[in-house]
């Protein structure tokens, strides 16, 4: 299974890239907080759906954004949908 793309599956859906937008999000700058652990063997034996709270880490213009949602993962598709529940954003700029 290690060569699932989460990220790219992602990135194809137009409802998340309008999500990095939106929040000036470098489509190719985001990270999925325990992705590894997501896609663990275990964890995807006998699953052909998995959906589970996630954080998204993206760089913005003006600092971090941090999306948190529930992801839908259909494997067999290949397919990744993000549901939102809400965006934290953090400045990097010094006053």
């Amino acid at each position: 299974m290690g060569n699932i793309k989460l990220k790219d599956s992602l990135l194809n859906g137009f409802s998340f890239t309008e999500l990095l937008k939106e929040y000036a999000v470098d489509p190719t700058d985001f990270t999925i907080q325990d992705e590894q652990l997501i896609l663990s063997e275990k964890k995807l034996l006998n699953k052909e759906t998995i959906k589970e709270k996630v954080i998204i880490i993206g760089k913005g213009k003006d600092g971090l954004v941090s999306f948190y949602g529930t992801l839908h993962y259909n494997l067999l598709n290949k397919l990744a949908v993000f549901e939102l529940d809400s965006v934290d954003q953090t400045n990097s700029q010094v006053a």
